[in-house]
């Protein structure tokens, strides 16, 4: 399929800047009948039984700014761990794959110092991607989390007056480069809302990477190739959809990569737990063995996430993005959401 299959025309001032607050006042089209809700209906949409599973991955404060040996401005923003701690001295020390700047200037060897951390550039890949080892006199994610700033979508320019409104309210377990988006649209009085319902919640880890959101290149998408991405979907999320299976309820993905994740874990035709790396890239054509229903927000033309939607609504994602830009929808990550059953 070409690329030029999954593109539109997004105006600059579509695109949110901030989030709403509450985080539930964020607008939900439901793809059938191109209906305009708050997201704090969710739970009058959904049935009973139904499951939601949400990615309860947290976002690494992983934009480090520094500077070099000769006192020139350098940053290093971190991608994944490559190797686990050591020992460095009284302190620890990892190795890490990640994007440096400016990357031409900074070669191997050099010594980049973020507050308590001394990041030390080993190995160019290409494309500003380094291998990089950091060394702090404490505990590294500590560090980082002391040092680094959140990395923000280039998109979003106004930046974050609150951390906190860059983490959804599921996130436990440090490692993405962006946030699973569409769960920041939950409150606490929302979840419980959707417990008084009888509908579930279970939750999976996709550590996102920045090559999720990395436009095609390619003129047809089937050759695009996606970068692995760590998952873990436990035993405890698959006695949760067998529960629903069983009450009649569906499994509602609460963002791609809760998808990516569930799909991931059934590759062999039957779900099962699942911890390790995943290149999953759903194009239209896909059968889904696991996902009913996708709550997601509107992404960037000619991504993978855009493809993905595709997939799962079929050309029915066209007018729902026409509609939500003719209505005044809110695009991208701190954007409105919308809701729609698989084909």
């Amino acid at each position: 399929m070409e690329l030029a299959e999954f593109s539109y025309e997004l105006p600059r001032s579509a695109i949110a800047q901030q989030p709403v607050s509450p985080r539930d006042a964020a607008r939900l089209l439901v793809l059938d009948g191109l209906r305009d809700h708050m997201f704090s209906d969710l739970p009058d949409l959904l049935e009973p039984h139904d499951l939601l599973v949400v990615n309860r991955t947290r976002v690494r404060a992983s934009r480090l700014p520094g500077r070099r040996h000769t006192g020139g401005a350098a940053e290093v923003l971190l991608l994944g761990r490559l190797e686990g701690e050591g020992n460095s001295g009284n302190g620890e020390s990892s190795t890490w794959k990640a994007l440096v700047r400016p990357a031409r200037k900074l070669g191997v060897g050099e010594v980049i110092s973020a507050g308590p951390i001394v990041a030390t550039i080993l190995e160019h890949h290409g494309d500003g991607i380094v291998s990089v080892v950091l060394e702090t006199d404490g505990n590294i994610e500590e560090a980082i989390e002391q040092a680094g700033e959140m990395p923000l979508p280039p998109y979003i320019t106004t930046g974050l007056s609150d951390r906190d409104d860059y983490q959804t309210v599921f996130a436990a377990e440090t490692g993405s480069a962006a946030a699973p988006t569409a769960g920041l649209h939950f409150t606490p009085a929302l979840i419980d809302r959707l417990g008084s319902r009888n509908i579930e919640i279970a939750s999976v880890v996709l550590e996102v990477g920045l090559d999720t959101f990395r436009p095609i290149t390619s003129t047809h998408v089937e050759d695009h190739r996606i970068h692995s991405e760590n998952v873990v979907v436990e035993e405890s999320a698959i006695e949760a959809i067998a529960r629903a299976r069983v009450a009649g309820g569906r499994v509602v993905a609460v963002g791609t990569t809760a998808v990516r994740a569930l799909e991931s874990a059934a590759a062999s035709g039957e779900i099962r737990s699942y911890t390790g790396p995943t290149d999953l890239y759903i194009t239209p054509g896909y059968t889904c063995r696991v996902v009913d229903g996708l709550i997601t927000n509107f992404h960037l033309p000619g991504t993978t996430l855009l493809v993905m939607v595709a997939a799962l609504f079929g050309d029915a994602w066209r007018a729902a993005y026409s509609a939500a830009l003719d209505r005044g929808y809110r695009f991208l990550s701190f954007g409105d959401a919308m809701m729609g059953w698989v084909r």
